[in-house]
C-alpha cells in the first residue's frame, strides 16, 4: 500500500501536500487565536514559523522549481522542518505538563523573597500568556501536544513516502 501511495505522491505532489497540510495547521492556530480568543504564548508563536516556511518552500518547489534534484532537496528540508516543529511542540507540551522547565520569560516562576519593585517589574515585563498554561485541552491534550503528534506524524509519513518512492 505504501508503494502505491508513493507512486501517487511524486516529489512535487508531496511538496504541495505538505504546503497544504502546513496551511491547514497554521489556519487552525489562527482560527483558535482570532475566532476563539485562544491567545498564543511565545512557544506557540515559535511553532508557526516552520509551517510558514514549509508553505513557502512547498509552493516554490511545486510551482517554480522544475529540477527534480532541487525539488528533492526542498522536500527533505520541509521534512526536517516538520521534525523541528514537532520538537518545539513536544517541548512546549512538556512545559505545560511541568516535565520541562520553560523559558524564563514565558513561565510563571513562583519566586519568593522579592521586593515590591522586583515583583512589579516582573509583572509588567511578563507576556500576556504564560507558556506553562495551556489555553485549551482537547481530548485531554493541549494544542501543543496535538501539534507535536501532527508534525511528527506528517514528517514520518512524508519521509516514508519519499524513501519508498526513491526505491522505485
Amino acid at each position: 500500500m505504501l508503494v502505491s501511495i508513493a507512486r501517487f505522491f511524486t516529489t512535487s505532489r508531496l511538496l504541495l501536500a505538505l504546503a497544504g497540510f502546513s496551511a491547514a495547521m497554521l489556519a487552525t492556530a489562527l482560527i483558535g487565536q482570532y475566532g476563539f480568543n485562544l491567545h498564543p504564548c511565545h512557544l506557540c508563536i515559535l511553532q508557526r514559523y516552520p509551517y510558514a516556511a514549509i508553505i513557502a518552500l512547498g509552493l516554490l518547489g511545486f510551482f517554480v522549481i522544475k529540477s527534480p534534484k532541487i525539488q528533492k532537496n526542498i522536500l527533505l528540508l520541509c521534512i526536517a522542518l516538520l521534525f523541528v516543529d514537532g520538537s518545539i511542540a513536544f517541548y512546549h507540551a512538556g512545559v505545560e505538563m511541568g516535565i520541562f522547565p520553560g523559558p524564563s520569560d514565558c513561565t510563571s516562576s513562583g519566586k519568593t523573597g522579592q521586593t515590591i519593585e522586583e515583583i512589579r517589574a516582573e509583572i509588567m515585563g511578563a507576556p500576556l500568556v504564560a507558556c506553562d498554561q495551556a489555553m485549551i485541552h482537547i481530548l485531554g491534550l493541549s494544542m501543543a501536544a496535538w501539534n507535536a503528534i501532527a508534525a511528527f506524524g506528517a514528517g514520518t509519513a512524508s519521509a516514508l513516502i519519499f524513501y519508498t518512492g526513491q526505491k522505485k
